[in-house]
């Protein structure tokens, strides 16, 4: 009997010493995990800002299928929030504070666990977005303190998930904004107009930033001299070889009257009269033009339609600087034809 009396007393010791070196475990903790995605960053915050999105990508359903959610009205933004239920218990998440594009505050209930802080931060990096989502408490129950100590530490607890959800989330993005689509709308009228223009050649390599100092350079000009837009940028292209990816192209601003150019700017007035086209519609990135190019190509030839002696032309229906996401750009492509 006296050994088991020892046994016990040593297995309590142990007990008590086990506990309290857990209890005396720093109660305060900030784990994060960073990631580039190459996407903007308005993209990304309109994906993480609503909590219907989250089972998308969440790391945790990947580790725990049977979860369940609970939406309520209000998921996205301030004050939205959701639940869930899964193997390990209830949670909850609720959105305090949020910068749109920039940052996000939220509480996370767990259980009977003390609530913690989850933070995002998204921060431009040119054409890409370093994504920043982390944990944070100041406050770690005893519960917690044993897990994390089991586990290495609560950054190896909890550092491996937020990096699997960064990484899914990553793919998520570039895959939704890849997405796009490509329709022969058939015969139209193009109404046509006045329009101002600067003619260059281009390459496939650097015809986005030709085009963009084109606009700039017209843009500039018609601020000058206060000449308002009439619709949509558009450009016509002289020649285009598609084979070498080279093209001469016009690129035009539509006016609602004929401007006479007196200056030595480059910048000339045009005009389109009303005429037959063939309309082809892409949404989606631009650089799936030449694939919807080629589809109105196709088109033009199985239905034997002729190019008329006006040149093809493209209008940019959206402004990509209000339309973040590359998958919603629509422009519209015409082939003038003979009647």
């Amino acid at each position: 009997m006296k050994v088991l009396k020892y046994i016990v007393l040593i297995l309590l010791i142990l007990f008590i010493g086990s506990s309290t070196y857990v209890a005396v475990q720093p109660s305060a903790y900030d784990v994060s995990r960073t990631r580039t995605i190459e996407a903007p960053s308005e993209v990304i915050y309109n994906e993480i800002i609503d909590f219907k999105n989250w089972s998308d990508w969440s790391p945790w359903v990947e580790k725990d299928p049977t979860l369940t959610f609970t939406y309520p009205e209000q998921t996205r933004g301030v004050d939205g929030s959701y639940s869930w239920e899964g193997k390990d218990g209830k949670g909850s998440m609720k959105t305090l504070a949020a910068v749109d594009n920039d940052s996000i505050w939220q509480e996370l209930k767990f259980e009977n666990f003390p609530p913690t802080n989850v933070y995002w931060k998204l921060n431009k990096n040119g054409q890409h977005t370093d994504v920043n989502w982390g944990m944070t408490s100041e406050e770690m129950g005893f519960i917690m303190k044993f897990f994390a100590l089991i586990s290495g530490g609560i950054d190896n607890m909890i550092g491996p998930d937020y990096e699997r959800g960064l990484e899914k989330l990553d793919s998520l993005i570039v895959k939704k904004i890849s997405e796009y689509s490509i329709t022969v709308d058939g015969i139209k009228e193009y109404g046509g107009g006045f329009y101002l223009y600067k003619t260059t050649n281009a390459t496939n390599a650097n015809i986005s930033s030709t085009m963009a100092k084109q606009y700039g350079s017209i843009g500039a000009y018609m601020a000058k001299n206060q000449i308002a837009m009439h619709g949509m940028p558009f450009t016509i292209y002289q020649e285009m070889n598609m084979e070498e990816g080279t093209v001469i192209m016009s690129n035009g601003i539509p006016v609602s009257q004929k401007i006479d150019i007196t200056d030595d700017s480059g910048i000339l007035c045009g005009f389109i009269p009303k005429t037959k086209v063939l309309k082809t519609t892409l949404k989606g990135n631009y650089t799936n033009l030449s694939e919807g190019w080629k589809q109105a190509m196709e088109y033009a030839a199985k239905n034997n339609l002729t190019q008329s002696e006006f040149k093809p032309f493209e209008i940019y229906t959206n402004d990509p600087g209000q339309v973040p996401n590359p998958a919603d750009w629509i422009t519209e492509i015409y082939i003038p034809i003979t009647e």
